[in-house]
């Protein structure tokens, strides 16, 4: 199925980019290889009493390093107060004669929200910032089309509430540091809209954390990094922790790679959404100062307080209520982890990734315990591996008497639908990234079919689904994914459930929002632009999304759908006037994140199309 996630990637998500600006994060991924590389450099500091846990966890890591073609990964795992196993695998180079160590850097993408989170709770205990007080409170310059933008708080700001389109794209990730990217992203919203009000709906929203970094600017009067770099990173002693503001010494970090060639050092200019370079060790520090209330040998860092209300739920309440297995914080993805919440353990839990790198950082704090991995691959998944090394250590330490049981995943009996419920699942169901269309051969199957942008068509997703006794759509030649159909707030979703990758419990997410017809054809000024290729026109020569070959958008109208903008193979937007569209979808998590309004502006007699921080013009 198209982009679905696993319960530990779900939020990821470092995953920052729709798939057609396109994928990112997906080509570089699976073009990013390397032989394989399984030695360990550095040293490794094991318990006697976690020698199944660590084993089994070097086994999954290693696999997982051939799978996604990764050279170098690294791991920390704590336990009261003393990191029990902390290696290093692999290598920085292609020939393997610099061994990857326990003090080798990795971006770790999102898991920086975490930071920021803590950034801001340091202000609210001093009170230079109350959590709940509009934006514009600390930034009175900020300004959007939609008036609902005052109602914007802070809370919002590090929940995924905000409303905010997404991500801005312009200059975030580069070869060389490119300086003001925040400041940037603040102006751009002043000529957007909110894709919905502020607290309604839990939407990843990397531009939210963004401005994070403006509203520290502007009540410290230090920049973001300076202001973590003080309050945070030198307190707790994380000397091998910083931003990407100018070049690390060379073989000091674990370089990405495109099609078979390691690169330079990857910049994020996007330092509290995704901008931090650490390594596992000095995360655990991080992690210690968590587990024990905000103190760190002796010394309060932040206030207790602080550190519970980041780990307090923050979704419950909000509309559409169709996300149940996921519970965040403020910075955390999950304030309840719901593979260890099945297992009976409080977890919170925070996954990133960037066009490189992809890790994940879990804080288990009643159990006195967290695990960090990382590696240099996008494609690499280490959210299961962490979540088991979890549930193993748990066990070895006596705190879980045994793995919880596999879920179920026997077909329940046959249901029937009626034949009119069957007609009114059927359509086209829109989300930021690939647009699914649900058909019925007869009234009672239903195929759904989801688009592919190499194919410019529908591409099979699962074929004869029928309703059984659970309430969900399963299909006998596919039965590892389930579907189910859910109104809320006037607006039709397809949710999919699978069994988690620890396969203990079952994750649910909402896919698709259904589209209603259009409310008239598209207007001539829209038309003309149709069917020929945009190229993008401002990224800095050191751009990353250039080297791996992001240069053109595609805009069409589907047949299946008119009225309505079919932009970059990805999403539908509807007109606004003859100079704008608007995003046409609200979709909670993470399958309506990273939406585009076009606004096409006119320069000497020529069109260009600004979207999310890219300009194209009109290939000749």
């Amino acid at each position: 199925m198209p982009r679905q996630p696993s319960a530990q990637n779900l939020v990821d998500q470092p995953r920052l980019f729709p798939a057609s600006r396109r994928g990112w994060l997906t080509w570089a991924g699976t073009s990013a290889m390397a032989s394989l590389l399984p030695g360990c450099g550095g040293s490794s500091t094991a318990s006697p009493t976690l020698t199944t846990t660590i084993a089994w966890g070097r086994k999954e890591i290693r696999e997982a390093m051939q799978s996604s073609k990764m050279r170098a990964a690294s791991v920390a795992l704590l336990h009261n107060d003393h990191i029990v196993w902390q290696e290093a695998f692999g290598a920085l180079d292609t020939n393997a004669t610099t061994p990857a160590t326990p003090d080798t850097r990795f971006n770790v993408g999102s898991v920086s929200k975490v930071l920021a989170a803590l950034a801001i709770m340091v202000l609210v205990d001093r009170r230079l910032v109350q959590l709940d007080a509009p934006v514009v409170a600390y930034l009175p310059q900020f300004a959007m089309l939609s008036p609902g933008y005052r109602d914007i708080t802070a809370r919002h700001l590090l929940s995924h509430a905000s409303g905010l389109p997404g991500t801005y794209l312009h200059n975030m990730f580069a070869f060389a540091p490119l300086p003001g990217y925040a400041a940037e992203v603040e102006a751009a919203m002043a000529n957007v809209h909110l894709k919905h009000a502020p607290g309604t709906m839990a939407v990843y929203c990397n531009d939210g954390f963004t401005l994070i970094e403006r509203i520290v600017l502007a009540v410290t009067g230090q920049t973001y990094p300076a202001f973590v770099q003080s309050a945070l990173l030198n307190p707790l002693g994380m000397a091998r922790s910083g931003y990407t503001l100018q070049p690390l010494p060379p073989g000091s970090f674990a370089p990405g790679s495109i099609s078979d060639a390691p690169q330079g050092q990857e910049f994020v200019m996007g330092y509290a959404t995704g901008g931090l370079c650490t390594t596992p060790g000095d995360m655990m520090k991080l992690a210690a100062m968590l587990i024990q209330g905000g103190e760190h040998d002796g010394q309060r860092i932040v206030s207790k307080t602080s550190v519970a209300e980041m780990g307090r739920i923050q979704n419950q309440g909000m509309h559409p209520g169709l996300t149940p297995d996921w519970q965040s914080g403020l910075g955390w993805d999950s304030a309840r982890h719901p593979g260890l919440d099945a297992a009976g353990v409080l977890a919170w839990q925070k996954s990133g990734g960037t066009m490189f790198y992809s890790s994940d950082f879990c804080v288990l704090p009643q159990a006195g315990m967290a695990v960090m991995i990382t590696g240099n691959a996008a494609s690499f998944k280490p959210g299961p591996i962490a979540e088991g090394i979890a549930l193993r250590a748990l066990q070895e330490t006596g705190q879980l008497r045994v793995l919880p049981p596999r879920v179920s995943t026997a077909a329940p009996a046959m249901a029937t639908a009626s034949s009119s419920a069957v007609d009114a699942l059927l359509g086209i169901y829109g989300n930021y990234s690939a647009p699914i269309k649900a058909v019925s051969p007869d009234r009672q199957q239903v195929d759904l079919w989801s688009w592919n942008p190499k194919l410019q068509d529908w591409k099979n997703l699962s074929t004869g689904l029928r309703l059984r006794s659970d309430g969900w759509w399963w299909s006998d030649a596919q039965p590892g994914t389930h579907y189910r159909w859910e109104q809320s707030e006037g607006r039709r979703y397809l949710l999919a459930r699978e069994a988690a990758t620890a396969g203990h419990y079952w994750i649910t997410v909402p896919i698709g929002q259904q589209m209603p017809p259009a409310p008239g054809p598209l207007a001539a000024p829209w038309t003309a632009r149709l069917d020929c290729n945009w190229l993008l026109t401002n990224e800095a020569p050191t751009s990353i999304p250039l080297a791996i070959g992001v240069g053109a958008s595609r805009l069409r109208e589907l047949p299946e759908l008119p009225g309505y903008l079919f932009w970059d193979e990805s999403q539908f937007l509807l007109p606004l006037s003859a100079d704008r569209a608007g995003m046409t979808v609200q979709v909670p998590l993470n399958a309506g994140r990273d939406l585009v309004e076009l606004v096409v502006q006119t320069r000497d007699k020529e069109e260009w199309i600004h979207a999310a921080g890219w300009i194209y013009r009109r290939q000749a």
